[in-house]
């Protein structure tokens, strides 16, 4: 199997305006005044407070968590003290409790720093110590990492995959950590492999970051365990399944798990933070956001601690150049619209994207030609037109014959439609109606 210019059946190539970003250094922008730290930053349960207004806390401190399984911890990202505690709205548009801490500017450490390295720990040690620094999926998904590494008893797990495509347009915060922090990517690997007893490690990255590949081959060079693989860029290459497809060409089942054909997948950010918790105790705290979009002054890549407001990374890129037209949290495929500025990241904000008024202004809609671009482009094999039309008529039945549940709501349908029809939101549409009758039933 070649390793070079992998690929997957599907998807759409599209500019990919990363060369807004991609070659410029990141900044480390002005200690903020205040974050606000969400107490509901991952797939699963909410935390609940740990500390009370008046409080002084630390960096890394944590300051929310819940007994339930499916949850992490949050961590406070700046020392200083907790003026509030009241219900936000996340940028995914979660109502929930929130932290408001102002900052002391002195940035005090809180929690225990530690010198590790992956001998010093045992596979169970490694799993409690990614829980406890509350390290969530930072590709977007936000799905507890140490659930991840932990698979049901009689699951083998051979192979952990570092997915390094970030393949949505304008997002180049992996490839700056890939970049940068190379060895710390593959140190994340090594301990994610030893987790779960993988004798097998891939790095993927699409061929549209020579860089991250020339170093991240350096770097395995003596790793005969752990190879790179080269993807053709093409999008949604980072999807969890099309990655595995296309670097271990083992299809994961309709309604199945990555487990289920012996596979992990990490985000390559994700890797990295692996490392610094394992080996130095540092929690999730602060993160790499690509700030950046043809409407802002001076896209750029910061170093932003989790909770600080968009308005603050905005100022970074140093304001708007034009009135913007949309404010997107993440890239333009699968990213939230955002209403307010004010809102503040979570662990998994790895882009902040502002579009001009001209190029959020939605299209004309006209009639479907039923020229099949959508079939030929969708990437779990689905047929969009005839979903579309399902839903509008209410017949949900027959669209979850035509399995409408696999859709992985990635865009490419609407993305290629040349009658602009609004494929991927109706089949949300009739998805979620779908849901709410197996709920009735």
């Amino acid at each position: 199997m070649s390793l070079e210019n992998a690929s997957f059946k599907g998807g759409v190539h599209m500019h990919d305006f990363k060369e807004l970003t991609c070659n410029k250094p990141v900044i480390t922008g002005e200690s903020p005044t205040s974050v606000t730290i969400a107490l509901q930053q991952h797939i699963g349960v909410p935390c609940e407070s740990l500390v009370k207004v008046g409080d002084r806390v630390l960096v890394g401190e944590k300051i929310g968590e819940s007994k339930a399984f499916m949850s992490i911890p949050v961590h406070s990202s700046v020392s200083g003290e907790v003026k509030s505690i009241s219900e936000i709205i996340t940028p995914s548009g979660v109502k929930c409790k929130a932290v408001t801490i102002e900052s002391d500017g002195l940035d005090e450490i809180g929690y225990n720093v530690v010198n590790r390295t992956i001998n010093d720990v045992s596979k169970e040690e490694i799993v409690e110590i990614i829980k406890e620094a509350g390290i969530a999926g930072l590709g977007g998904a936000a799905f507890p990492t140490f659930i991840k590494l932990s698979p049901p008893e009689g699951i083998k797990i051979d192979t952990v995959l570092v997915n390094g495509a970030e393949c949505e347009p304008y997002l180049t915060a992996d490839q700056k950590i890939m970049e940068m922090e190379t060895d710390k990517v593959v140190g994340g690997l090594k301990i994610a492999m030893k987790a779960v007893d993988a004798e097998k490690g891939f790095i993927c990255i699409e061929t549209n970051k020579p860089d991250a590949i020339a170093k991240m081959k350096e770097a395995v060079k003596d790793e005969p365990s752990i190879e790179v693989v080269t993807l053709k860029p093409k999008y949604p290459q980072g999807d969890e399944k099309r990655i595995i497809d296309a670097a271990t060409k083992r299809h994961v089942p309709s309604g199945g798990l990555p487990m289920d054909v012996g596979v992990v997948v990490i985000n390559a950010y994700t890797s990295h933070s692996i490392y610094e918790a394992v080996t130095t105790g540092k929690p999730l705290y602060e993160r790499i956001v690509t700030v950046t979009g043809n409407a802002l002054n001076s896209p750029v890549n910061v170093m932003a601690k989790v909770g600080v407001p968009l308005r603050y990374l905005l100022e970074a890129a140093e304001g708007f150049k034009t009135k913007p037209g949309k404010v997107i949290i993440g890239g333009p495929m699968m990213g939230e619209a955002q209403f307010s500025i004010d809102a503040p990241t979570v662990k998994a904000t790895g882009g902040v994207l502002v579009m001009t008024e001209e190029e959020a202004r939605p299209h004309r809609v006209e009639a479907c030609i039923k020229c099949g671009k959508c079939l030929d482009v969708c990437p779990v094999f689905l047929q969009p037109l005839y979903l579309e039309s399902m839903v509008r008529f209410d017949q949900y039945e027959s669209a979850r014959e035509l399995k409408i549940m696999d859709c992985i709501e990635c865009g490419s349908c609407s993305f290629i439609c040349p009658a602009k029809r609004p494929l991927l939101e109706t089949i949300r549409l009739g998805k979620r109606e779908i849901r709410k009758n197996s709920q009735r039933v």
